[in-house]
């Protein structure tokens, strides 16, 4: 079922300020997308973030199915009702599929996605829009911080620090730029959050695929860039991206892997690709599969199966050193634990 918001004050130093009671509709080009589940914490900072950036015409929440009144919350923000549109799904589908919701019932030539837990800072989507020319997608450098830290700290670019030259993003690039590397903190480019021409999604028959709830955003980015996506990255123009312990991306299943996987597979062997551009998702592929061997292999130790342990082994090289390292590591973790004096 469908809402229209209705507003109360902003949380966290948030005003929707007289842009948002002034701003036309017609004037906006841009319209925001936030999918969110169980966010009624965060949820009303993130909607008031983008109200206030006058480009903005329509903020669709999409509410996956939450528990907690994260649809009720969103629909105060509005204090003209015409600004906030809220769609209520009963049973969680996802974050593409509720994506895509939203997307279906945008209007507007660009599209702009926002987390639930996120927040924009003002100015930003005019600042991409000052940049988005003959761009299909224009994305600023993320800013990031801890939950516990909002209001407390300033946050840090993410990716390339303060200052740096606009550049145009390639399918290489970007592909490689997702590439996790175990130990390292993740700083995956698909968690940047382009504005995004609707004109190039709809061209292509460009969605986010329903199938994941994990790396939706990077399988979209690298299925336009094979699409010839012009990509235009540019600094901080504020992004904040939330740093929470239950956030969707720290928790995965292995079939959640699989599919992300899966779907490096499928762009190979259907996309137009040079030499490079396939290595790279080559790369990627086979870091993805060395944590769904992972998986594995933890599942075989514990049912204690020898044929699926060595057929996770068996798979490649590169996860066979990963794995044996993994393994070596957790065989050393185990090794230092101080062991307990007998009692009695």
């Amino acid at each position: 079922m469908s809402d229209i918001g209705t507003a109360e004050s902003p949380p966290s130093g948030i005003s929707a300020g007289s842009s948002t009671r002034t701003n036309t509709r017609a004037a906006a080009t841009v319209d925001v997308l936030i999918a969110a589940r169980d966010r009624s914490d965060t949820i009303e900072r993130a909607v008031l973030s983008a109200l206030v950036q006058t480009e903005v015409r329509t903020v669709f929440v999409v509410d996956d199915g939450s528990t907690d009144d994260t649809a009720a919350r969103a629909k105060r923000c509005d204090p003209d009702g015409n600004r906030v549109v809220v769609e209520r799904l009963r049973s969680s589908v996802g974050p593409s599929a509720a994506r895509n919701i939203a997307l279906k019932r945008s209007t507007a030539p660009w599209i702009a996605i926002l987390d639930g837990d996120d927040f924009y800072l003002p100015g930003r989507i005019g600042a991409l829009l000052a940049k988005a020319d003959d761009w299909d997608l224009v994305a600023d450098d993320l800013l990031q911080v801890y939950e516990y830290q909002v209001g407390k700290q300033v946050p840090t670019p993410v990716f390339f620090g303060d200052h740096f030259e606009p550049f145009a993003l390639g399918l290489e690039q970007f592909v490689l730029g997702n590439v996790r590397r175990h130990s390292v903190q993740r700083k995956e480019l698909g968690f940047l959050k382009p504005l995004i021409r609707r004109s190039f999604l709809d061209t292509h028959r460009l969605r986010y695929d329903e199938s994941l709830r994990l790396g939706e955003d990077y399988a979209l980015y690298a299925r336009a860039l094979a699409a010839g996506a012009r990509f235009l990255v540019i600094p901080v123009a504020g992004y904040v991206s939330v740093i929470r312990s239950d956030s969707i991306s720290s928790h995965h299943s292995k079939q959640d892997l699989e599919r992300l996987r899966d779907g490096d597979a499928d762009l190979i062997a259907t996309a137009k690709l040079n030499a490079r551009e396939h290595r790279a998702l080559r790369m990627h592929y086979l870091s993805v599969d060395c944590r769904v061997q992972w998986l594995a292999v933890i599942d075989a130790v514990k049912s204690r199966k020898f044929r699926p342990f060595i057929a996770a082994f068996s798979r490649s090289p590169r996860v066979s050193r990963f794995l044996a390292s993994r393994l070596l590591e957790q065989f050393y973790q185990r090794a230092l634990k101080p062991i307990k004096p007998l009692m009695g």
